[in-house]
């Protein structure tokens, strides 16, 4: 996504960020749940560690909600409407869920946004 997006700053805000690493977020409390069934003093020691990259990983999508938001406003665009339109360009991959609506809400993005995706 990054070569794709090279030469289009508002795209790689929206796609690298914005999809790519918060599919961190969705992807961690699973990880966490199978963690926890395992149940070894390991496995719950890596639930702890997750719990730490997943706070910061919604610092890292929250900057990329700021700039992208920036970027559009800069540019005169809708920033909701404009994402589709940059996933189908780019061929950005397919969202599917479950989402961790709470930490793409701590990360910035709307419940517009999270509307759209749960569509």
């Amino acid at each position: 996504m990054c070569s794709k997006t090279a030469g289009d700053v508002v795209a790689r805000m929206a796609l690298v960020p914005r999809t790519l690493e918060a599919r961190g977020l969705d992807a961690t409390p699973q990880i966490q749940q199978k963690l926890r069934q395992a149940g070894s003093p390991q496995a719950l020691r890596s639930v702890e560690i997750l719990d730490i990259i997943l706070r910061d990983e919604v610092g890292h999508v929250a900057i990329g909600n700021h700039w992208y938001r920036w970027l559009c406003l800069r540019e005169g665009l809708d920033p909701v409407a404009h994402y589709p339109v940059l996933v189908e360009r780019y061929q950005a991959p397919k969202l599917y869920p479950p989402f961790n609506e709470e930490a793409r809400l701590r990360a910035g993005f709307s419940a517009e946004e999270l509307a759209r995706l749960r569509a």
